[in-house]
């Protein structure tokens, strides 16, 4: 199966500071790869370098198509969506504004079925299409930038730290819902994920990063079962 996001010698950094040195890694169709390493490995650099948000060099393909000389907003237009750290949420906007704001790049007639289904995936997002949303829960402001994300009908979905500062329940709901629309849509997902356990138990595969370099590629199941990797590189 050919994949859905192939990276090949990327190279960003902020500035005159290099943080990415020539890493590689791809996402499978319909597939889930987790990317891991401690704080400031180049995880976060990674997601906004693929979307065109810093500068970089090497090669940046989906499905087949390169992609790394496009606006962050050609490349969503092209099917990337992402869900930054902190949400990205438009607080002052209602819960309803911020979920047809996720179809603006969409030009056919479904967004309205569409986002029905969203409110299906999410019914408190239902409850509260009017209020404003920086009123919301951490939770509900995370299941909001989650379906404002998926609204845009993304081929490529990159999540990072979504279960960040989030109770266990909400994280169990969210990846739940997550594994539906994979399973529903064969949407890809790039994940950036603090709780590695919960990361490798989501993806297919994983790569670990560390300082700005992959160390280590491979299935998740074969990673998270190596108790010698978990200690080195993960923690736990």
């Amino acid at each position: 199966m050919s994949a859905l996001l192939e990276v090949t010698d990327l190279h960003a950094g902020y500035g005159a500071g290099e943080v990415l040195h020539g890493i590689a890694l791809n996402v499978q169709q319909s597939g889930v790869t987790a990317l891991l390493g401690a704080n400031g490995a180049g995880k976060t650099t990674t997601l906004r370098a693929i979307c065109g948000m810093l500068a970089r060099s090497g090669v940046i393909r989906l499905e087949g198509e390169r992609i790394d000389a496009m606006t962050t907003e050609d490349i969503a237009r092209r099917g990337i969506a992402h869900v930054p750290d902190g949400r990205g949420t438009f607080l002052d906007l209602t819960v309803g504004e911020n979920l047809r704001l996720g179809a603006y790049v969409r030009r056919d007639r479904s967004v309205a079925s569409d986002l029905a289904h969203m409110l299906d995936l999410f019914p408190v997002l239902r409850e509260r299409l009017r209020q404003q949303a920086g009123t919301l829960s951490g939770g509900e402001q995370q299941m909001l930038a989650i379906a404002r994300a998926l609204l845009s009908r993304p081929r490529l979905l990159l999540l990072d730290e979504p279960s960040f500062g989030l109770a266990p329940l909400i994280v169990q709901q969210l990846f739940a819902i997550l594994s539906r629309v994979r399973t529903e849509s064969g949407i890809g997902i790039l994940l950036v994920e603090q709780n590695a356990s919960l990361a490798l138990d989501f993806a297919d595969h994983a790569c670990i990063l560390e300082a700005g370099r992959i160390a280590l590629v491979g299935a998740a199941a074969t990673i998270g079962a190596d108790e010698q990797v978990r200690r080195v590189y993960l923690g736990y």
